[in-house]
């Protein structure tokens, strides 16, 4: 497996582990929202570091949120801020 498959393969296995809701393309079929809206960005990047996924994960479980998942990234939305989190 290439690094991108195994950080989506793991950002998996953590939201099960903390049984946090995630809607991606075998939910949804096109997840929109307008990042332009958004008065804060928070941007994650993953390199090796799993706390990185935990510390993005946990902002969905403080803020009762949802994570979506599209492409090879993901998105917490909570009222006018976007928490992102990519692999590089």
């Amino acid at each position: 497996m290439n690094k991108q498959k195994d950080f989506i393969k793991r950002v998996y296995e953590i939201v099960s582990e903390l049984k946090l809701p995630l809607v991606d393309d075998k939910v949804q079929d096109n997840a929109k929202f307008q990042s332009n809206n958004a008065i804060v960005m928070v941007k994650f990047v993953f390199e090796e570091d799993e706390s990185v996924i935990r510390g993005f994960l946990s902002l969905a479980e403080y803020f009762h949120t949802v994570i979506i998942k599209k492409k090879d990234k993901f998105y917490i939305p909570h009222n006018y801020k976007l928490f992102t989190l990519k692999s590089v």
